[in-house]
Parts: C-alpha cells; sequence; structure tokens
C-alpha cells in the first residue's frame, strides 16, 4: 500500500473514497483449471490525491503491467475508427515519411494501421510473444519498457508518439512520459489515451475498479499529469462512446534566456559609462530591492557606489547582501551628499526621482533604471 499520489507525491485523502474486498487480483493471464486452486482475490481501495485530485488504487500493479494486452484488436468497428483517427492526426501533422513510436504496441493492432498511412512507424512492447508476433508480420517492433526518463529507445528520436490505454496501468506514469519525451524531436506531438472517469462517473459504473488500472484520469486530471511531466496539452475529449480520453499533445520546449546576457552586456555599460562621469565613490543608488541587489552584484559596483538609499526603516543600516554596500535613510544625502543617485525601484522610480527633485535639489544628477535602458532624467 501507499500513501502518497504516484503523479505529484502529495498525500492522499485522510479516509479512501470506496473499498472492495476479495476482489479479481488479475484481469488478464486468467487462470485455466490446474492454476485455478492459487488465484484468491485482493482487497482495494479507492483514493484520491489531496493534491493533484487524481483518482487511483493505492495497491501495487499487476505482475504483468508492462505488457500491453488488447482486445480491440478482434473489433471491425474500432479498427474503421483508428483508420480515420490516425489518418487525420498523421495529416494534420505532417508526419508523412515522419518516424513515429507506439509505446505499449501489443500484439501490433494500433501499428499496423498507423503504418498504413505513410508514416515511419515504430513500437515498443515488453511481452516477448507480442513482440514476436509483430516481427512476423513483418512491424519495426523492439521489446522493452520506458522504465526511467534516461530510457533510450531503439530508433530514437521520434517526431510524434502514441500511448493508447497503457499510461493507467504504470505504477510512475510521471516517470516514463518524462521517459517518453526524452526520446522525442523539439517539435514533436503525441497522442494519450486513457478511459474516461467522467464518464464512469457519470454512468455509476462501479464495477470498473479493478488492480490493473492504478489510475482512473478525469480530463483534468490527465491534462495536469500531461502538463507537469513535460507536455503542452493542445486539445483534450472524450471519444469512442465517451469510455475513451484522447489528448493531443506537443512536447515542451526548454525556455532560451540567452537573450538576457545581451540585455545584461547593454546595461553594464550604459552604467558603467554613467557612473565614470562623476568623482570616484559619489554616486549613490536608490532602491535596496531584489533587482538592485543582482545588478550591484552582478556590474561589481560595491567600490564603486558610495550608499544605497532606501525609505523602509527596517532595511536602514543593514547592508547589501553579497556586495555589503551600507543601507543609509534618504537624510543621508543631505549629510553626506553624492553628485548622482542611480533609482532602482521598479514600479516606484518615478515616484522615487521625484522626491530626489523636491527635497535634495537640482543639483543631483538622476537616472532611473528602466527594463530597457537606463534613462537620464
Amino acid at each position: 500500500m501507499i500513501n502518497n499520489c504516484r503523479v505529484c507525491g502529495c498525500r492522499f485523502n485522510d479516509e479512501p473514497l470506496l473499498k472492495y474486498f476479495n476482489m479479481p487480483a488479475i484481469a488478464q493471464h486468467l487462470p485455466d483449471k490446474n492454476s485455478l486452486k492459487n488465484d484468491k482475490g485482493v482487497d482495494l481501495k479507492v483514493v484520491q490525491c489531496s493534491g493533484c485530485g487524481l483518482v487511483q488504487l493505492s495497491s501495487g500493479p499487476v505482475s504483468y503491467y508492462r505488457e500491453v494486452i488488447r482486445a480491440t484488436g478482434f473489433s471491425s468497428e474500432m479498427k474503421t475508427f483508428r483508420k480515420k483517427q490516425f489518418s487525420d492526426f498523421l495529416k494534420k501533422n505532417s508526419l508523412k515519411r515522419k518516424k513515429i513510436i507506439e509505446i505499449g504496441c501489443g500484439c501490433g493492432e494500433y501499428l499496423s494501421i498507423m503504418n498504413q498511412y505513410g508514416a515511419k512507424a515504430y513500437g515498443i512492447e515488453y511481452g516477448a510473444n507480442s513482440v514476436k508476433k509483430c516481427k512476423e508480420i513483418g512491424l519495426d517492433v523492439s521489446r522493452g519498457f520506458v522504465k526511467n526518463d534516461s530510457y533510450r529507445i531503439k530508433n530514437a528520436p521520434f517526431d510524434a508518439f502514441f500511448i493508447l490505454s497503457f499510461l493507467e496501468h504504470l505504477p510512475d506514469p510521471g516517470l516514463v512520459l518524462r521517459g517518453i519525451s526524452n526520446n522525442l524531436t523539439d517539435d514533436a506531438v503525441g497522442m494519450v489515451e486513457v478511459p474516461n472517469f467522467d464518464m464512469i462517473l457519470k454512468k455509476n459504473i462501479f464495477s470498473e475498479f479493478m488492480r490493473d488500472h492504478l489510475f482512473y484520469f478525469s480530463k483534468d486530471t490527465l491534462v495536469t499529469t500531461l502538463r507537469t511531466n513535460g507536455f503542452e496539452v493542445l486539445s483534450c475529449e472524450a471519444i469512442w462512446h465517451d469510455y475513451i480520453i484522447s489528448a493531443i499533445v506537443k512536447k515542451r520546449k526548454k525556455n532560451n534566456l540567452s537573450f538576457f546576457y545581451n540585455q545584461e552586456k547593454k546595461i553594464k555599460k550604459e552604467i558603467e559609462n554613467y557612473i565614470s562621469c562623476f568623482t570616484d565613490k559619489k554616486v549613490a543608488i536608490w532602491g535596496a530591492g531584489h533587482q538592485a541587489f543582482a545588478i550591484m552584484s552582478m556590474f561589481k559596483l560595491s567600490k564603486k557606489i558610495k550608499y544605497v538609499i532606501d525609505s523602509a526603516t527596517f532595511k536602514q543600516n543593514k547592508y547589501t547582501p553579497a556586495t555589503h554596500i551600507p543601507i543609509v535613510s534618504p537624510e543621508k544625502i543631505n549629510l553626506d551628499p553624492v553628485e548622482a543617485i542611480i533609482v532602482m525601484s521598479g514600479s516606484y522610480s518615478d515616484e522615487v526621482a521625484k522626491i530626489i527633485r523636491e527635497k535634495y535639489g537640482k543639483n543631483i544628477k538622476v537616472s532611473i533604471l528602466r527594463d530597457f535602458r537606463l534613462e537620464i532624467v
């Protein structure tokens, strides 16, 4: 039994939502006559995360959770539905001749369909017999399971992925999703499908809980799970008579903040040039906030600034962190004058500049550090 959510780590609510006793321990690999005596029921607790709200079981997974076992491969209606769905997905995302991967491809029921629409379709499956069957019909499938976020899938990186009615079986879906993400190209898209818990609630399907399915995703909790594990959610809707939630996702790109360095370099030069116009250590800064502290440290101003002014009494008679410049009250301007003041007070900067002009005269040169430049006022 576990006490914390497998997705976000928060504790479960104090009381289980439901308790069931002597429930089937498995829904696959059913016992035959010879093994029947070893089959025993299990007790299930349906719990809910106090943080993200995801409904799940508190028990461990079945032994075969890494394998995908589908009965839907026998449904002609499902085959027709999947043909249109996959075709539309591949066309919409320009995936012709691109590499796609099905995570948990079973015996290739869906992979065979994907292969018909011009993409280079690959599969990964843990069940050895299933992999053998895939290869016998000419599918490019490797045996494996995305067990951690550094797992490398053969033929990666891929331009798209599918994981269909498999995520709900996995004891650590977040880890698997991150592992998938690390095997994708930067612009990759994906299709993630799970049983629809919203429909289960709406129709009061009390018999839906089974040990094979550790998770019971609503639209909301599926979106939360995907967003917190490396994906943007482009759409999320109920399909197939509302039994399935289908989410179309895109790999989240890493932010590129290198342009901050260019702005830092520009502002640094402007401040250095401004300070050089005045007598040594005759320049003060007004503003003892975090941005001002950062500027002083980044630009190594400890030996160039006489003092830092701030109206907040709890900051006065202290020193700036890292640069150790004294922080003083505004009255210090009269007691120990400076030639110039650089105002670094964010949204209060214009108000501070006005105070300097009105209370301390026009002989003091004043500039304001804006977000884009040093402005002489």
